[in-house]
């Protein structure tokens, strides 16, 4: 049976319609309003009636940008939309008549990826999403890990400079500050003296302008730093690279894995994960909350 997700950005609302082998059938979008919960709620509303259907799984599972509880029934903060310890799930739950799923976006993007992208096959896999900021999801033996808290892998919090640039999370030196699309484009325009905007910086890029080849090689060593740190931690078989800046594809994990292997330790005597980018691109997050609902059916049934 045909399953929906639905993924809530700060900007856009997609809905689709995905099949168990994670296709999406068919979707939706409508731009966000963000600083209005009661809108929102009825822009998803009105985007789930267009693609209801008797075939359809009656749960759903949505995809946020926002810090969640442990039993994922409340939203502690977003940052881009007005919810503040805000019940998601009862008002969606509410609004659609349906049973809801809801998981953070980085996390259903991980599972997407773990169930029909780039990691599948794998045991367990840490993946690190670099767009705007850095965001992590890490699934080890088949399960999410979410935290005591529910807050958990948030990768892109992990200290790679001590005392280094303040972060927006209230810390310093975070990875997230060296090694998203931000500090891409920032690292660039040093490197450059001027500014630039990201889609000439991609361009540039493809062309292989050699500033803007040392600003993603910038980025990519503190991404293979982190990454020898959360490996100690997490062992994964696998680690998927994710969001926009993945685009740069073996410009980017060339250099991540030079580095990883410059700081491993005993390369050769110890087993290695993979580093691979993401497969699923803007359809990660539907889908990956799609999947959540599915396993929640199996696990009812």
């Amino acid at each position: 049976m045909d399953t929906l997700g639905i993924d809530i950005g700060g900007t856009k609302i997609a809905v689709a319609r995905v099949s168990g082998e994670g296709q999406v059938l068919t979707s939706v979008s409508a731009p966000t309003p963000a600083g209005d919960p009661a809108a929102l709620l009825e822009v998803v509303s009105d985007l789930v009636a267009n693609l209801t259907a008797a075939d359809v799984a009656p749960t759903v599972g949505v995809a946020c940008a926002a810090f969640m509880n442990e039993t994922r029934d409340r939203v502690y903060l977003a940052p881009n939309i007005a919810w503040k310890d805000y019940p998601l799930r009862a008002e969606l739950e509410s609004v659609l008549e349906r049973p809801v799923v809801i998981e953070n976006d980085a996390n259903a993007a991980g599972v997407a990826e773990f169930e029909h992208g780039a990691g599948r096959g794998s045991r367990s896999m840490m993946m690190l999403t670099i767009g705007t900021g850095v965001g992590g999801a890490v699934i080890s033996e088949g399960t999410l890990l979410t935290g005591g808290f529910g807050v958990g892998a948030e990768l892109g919090h992990v200290i790679v400079e001590p005392d280094g640039r303040l972060c927006g999370c209230g810390s310093r030196g975070c990875l997230e500050q060296y090694a998203s699309g931000t500090a891409l484009v920032r690292e660039a325009a040093q490197l450059l003296g001027r500014s630039v905007e990201r889609d000439e910086l991609r361009e540039l890029l493809a062309a292989g302008d050699p500033q803007a080849r040392e600003a993603l090689e910038f980025v990519a060593r503190h991404i293979g730093r982190a990454l020898v740190t959360l490996v100690a931690v997490l062992d994964p078989d696998v680690i998927v690279l994710g969001g926009g800046v993945s685009d740069a594809g073996a410009a980017l994990t060339t250099p991540v894995h030079e580095e990883f292997a410059r700081h491993y330790g005993p390369y050769s005597q110890r087993p290695v994960p993979r580093i691979v980018i993401a497969s699923m691109g803007n359809t990660a997050g539907v889908v990956g909350a799609a999947a959540l609902a599915r396993s929640t059916l199996g696990e009812a049934g």
